[in-house]
Parts: C-alpha cells; sequence; structure tokens
C-alpha cells in the first residue's frame, strides 16, 4: 500500500471522481476484492483469516481478534483493529474514510459499517465524501446495525439490533431504533 496514497487519503474530506488518485483506490479496491473473494472461499481456521485480513488491512492483527466469514470491505487498508475484537458473520466494512474498532469491540452479525457518502449535488456524485468512524473499547454493536459515516460510538456502548446510528453514541449508554436513539444509561 501506498503511504503517501493513504495520507492523503486520510487528511482529504472529498475527493473527485476526476482525480488521478482514483486510479489508484480503484486498483486497490480490485486487489482488496481478491482478497476477500479468497477470505470468503471456503472454511479458514482462526489464523488462514487473520493472515488474509493482515493483507487486506496492510496491518498485522493481533492473535486475539476473531472475525467469521463471510466478511467483506471494499478498500481494506483504512481498517484499525484493537485487540480482543469479535466481528460476526456477514459484515461490510466500507473504509476509505477510515474505521477503527478499539479492544474489546464486538460486532454483530450483517453489520454495516460505512465511512463514505456522496454529494447530493448530481455533478459531483462519483466523487466521494471521507468521514471516519471510530467504535470505542468495549462497545456492542447487535445484528444488522449501520453506522453511517463521521460516527463515533462510546466506550461500553451498546446498539440495538436493526439500528441506523446517524450521530455520536456517548459513553456507557445503550441507543436503538432508525434512527437510533437514546434508551438508557449503562451504570458501572
Amino acid at each position: 500500500m501506498n503511504k503517501k496514497l493513504l495520507e492523503k487519503i486520510q487528511t482529504s474530506e472529498f475527493i473527485s471522481h476526476e482525480d488521478p488518485i482514483f486510479t489508484e483506490i480503484n486498483e486497490i479496491v480490485e486487489n482488496t476484492l481478491k482478497l476477500t473473494s479468497e477470505l470468503n472461499t471456503g472454511y479458514k481456521i482462526p489464523q488462514e483469516v487473520r493472515n488474509i485480513l493482515s493483507k487486506i488491512t496492510d496491518s498485522k492483527l493481533d492473535s486475539s481478534v476473531q472475525v467469521l466469514t463471510p466478511f467483506n470491505t471494499d478498500f481494506g487498508s483504512n481498517i484499525k483493529l484493537g485487540k480482543d475484537i469479535f466481528i460476526n458473520k456477514s459484515c461490510m466494512f466500507v473504509d476509505l474514510g477510515g474505521i477503527e474498532l478499539e479492544d474489546n469491540v464486538l460486532i454483530g452479525p450483517d453489520v454495516k459499517i460505512l465511512s463514505v457518502n456522496h454529494p447530493l449535488d448530481y455533478k459531483n456524485r462519483r466523487g466521494v465524501i471521507l468521514k471516519g468512524v471510530k467504535i470505542k473499547r468495549n462497545a456492542w454493536l447487535g445484528a444488522g446495525v449501520t453506522v453511517c459515516p463521521g460516527v463515533t460510538i462510546g466506550e461500553n456502548s451498546v446498539i440495538g439490533a436493526g439500528s441506523v446510528v446517524t450521530k455520536d453514541v456517548p459513553n456507557n449508554t445503550v441507543y436503538a431504533g432508525v434512527p437510533a436513539k437514546f434508551i438508557k444509561n449503562i451504570y458501572k
């Protein structure tokens, strides 16, 4: 992975589809598609899954990380995974804008984490708006949750199954619904 390309992506809020960087991004996406196809074909022991995910994310994953397949991502190189993470099956990470999961995060099945959006103006719609997503320590996302671009989920928080998270979630809270709303505090 080209470090200069990743730095440019991480410091950009919008990338036009006419920007030459799009060619490089598409090459990485094509390579990631090959790797996710390898990942999701046939049974793999956990170490094999981590090895392929290390190639996809361009980083060494801790041996405590567990990801059930199928797992999909489009870019891959802008995913950061902490320790003791569990990602259940059929998840999709759209990570060009950046996705970070801190230690001890639980991700339920069919979760979608999105860090990319598109402009409303149809002339620029093929471009991308990049807004990173951060899931803090000990957070739990229930089955079928969608996390929208730019959202931070606070420490120890829980997102109810099927929720669509459009705004930041404070630490130690339960949110649920479409869009996700405050349900209650979690007391230690």
